[in-house]
């Protein structure tokens, strides 16, 4: 583990710059939501398997992120899940020549195979790579680059297709330029000075040896020496739910907000994620400049699930359009979770770190399944009330804030 914040700069803006590229493909699925309506002539529950292909691929995929990180470390891992993304984009190409949506639901599942991977390889790495206290800061720092690419990627597709009026045919030449950066920039990183970096007893679980880490040995806990099993973590199996729920409300906003707009019927609908962007930067800028200094991870958690819940019951009973008004602001809300639940959950684990992040990352699916409840619910009763299911995950999010993080038996 490094010490210092001079000596954590370097590799954090090269995660960062990787993160920024997780949030491009990110952002390119909800661009997809509205238009695969068109192209491939489905129904709105259905444009919403898109999110359930990407992350489905990070419940098949978890369990293998484990092993993949101990074999290639985080920086390899880290690599592969790029080359995966790469390939994911190229196969929507044919998908697009051969009006096939099964063959793109497959592209979008491969691509969510290279976003498992890079979620799990850095969300962890930027965890346990200086203070634990300041993860979120960290993880936050993450976010703003995620954030500011989700945002871009329409205004970057923008440069080969009228959004407004997509035609499939227009997907071709973007994606293979798409695949091709990211293969060059996967080939690149793999070369970048990035070091390695192990949580205390992380490889071996015995205290002696975690005293060679530095300050590590210093954080390291004999909880874990203790046990034989990833699945003797309370805080940790509690940790996937919050995780599972977690990326369910946040996608709720990123991912459901430009759809709203255009079944409001207001101009520019393709533009309105920007404002959810915007809000989570916000989120995460409050984060960086407050944690662990003025706000603790927890405190930070709590906060946010309050005026999460809040802000969906206004979204409720606001009349017409006003309420996507307050979709940003959910945003805003959601921005801390995620930097907040990942380093509580991953806590205290030892020589389970690593298989401890694939249980994580198998929660993702939660953005898939609360994105398709979303769905079918915003076609049976309409959009507006369709944001009631963020009310429950909220719920258990600060349950896990206030009793299930602090789970030890």
């Amino acid at each position: 583990m490094m010490t210092t914040k001079k000596s954590i700069v370097l590799p954090l803006l090269i995660v960062g710059s990787m993160n920024g590229i997780l949030g491009f493909a990110l952002g390119v699925n909800a661009f997809f939501i509205p238009f695969v309506q068109q192209a491939f002539n489905v129904t709105t529950g259905m444009a919403y398997m898109i999110m359930v292909a990407t992350f489905s691929a990070y419940l098949v995929f978890g369990g293998l992120t484990g092993p993949i990180l101990k074999k290639a470390g985080y920086k390899g891992g880290m690599v592969i899940a790029m080359l995966l993304m790469s390939v994911g984009f190229l196969m929507i190409v044919p998908s697009a020549k051969t009006v096939s949506f099964p063959l793109f639901l497959c592209a979008l599942f491969v691509n969510g195979l290279g976003q498992a991977l890079l979620t799990g390889a850095y969300s962890t790495y930027v965890s346990i790579i200086g203070n634990p206290d300041s993860a979120a800061a960290r993880i936050s720092f993450m976010g703003v680059c995620a954030k500011v690419f989700y945002a871009a990627a329409s205004f970057i597709l923008a440069f080969f297709m009228d959004l407004a009026n997509v035609r499939i045919d227009d997907t071709i030449t973007p994606f293979y330029l798409i695949a091709g950066i990211l293969f060059v920039m996967g080939i690149v990183y793999y070369y970048s000075p990035l070091p390695e970096v192990k949580v205390a007893g992380e490889e071996t679980g015995e205290a002696g040896k975690a005293e060679e880490a530095g300050e590590a040995g210093e954080n390291f806990s004999a909880y874990a020496t203790s046990k034989t099993s990833i699945w003797q973590f309370p805080h940790l199996l509690l940790g996937v739910f919050a995780i599972f729920f977690t990326v369910g409300v946040e996608y709720l906003a990123l991912g459901t907000i430009n759809d709203y707009a255009q079944n409001l019927g207001l101009s520019n609908p393709q533009n309105y994620v920007w404002l959810v962007s915007f809000a989570m930067i916000a989120g995460y800028v409050v984060g960086m400049l407050f944690i662990p200094k003025y706000l603790s991870q927890t405190n930070a958690l709590v906060a946010s699930v309050v005026l999460g819940m809040t802000v969906t019951l206004l979204i409720l009973f606001i009349p017409g359009s006003g309420s996507i008004w307050l979709i940003p602001v959910l945003g805003l809300a959601n921005a801390l979770l995620w930097p907040a639940v990942w380093p509580i959950a991953i806590a205290d684990l030892g020589k389970f770190t690593k298989t401890g992040s694939s249980l994580l990352v198998a929660g993702i699916i939660g953005a898939g399944i609360v994105s398709l409840f979303f769905g079918f619910f915003a076609g049976k009763y309409g959009y507006q009330p369709a944001y009631v299911i963020g009310l429950p995950c909220y719920l258990f999010i600060l349950y896990f804030a206030l009793w299930g993080s602090k789970i030890r038996r």
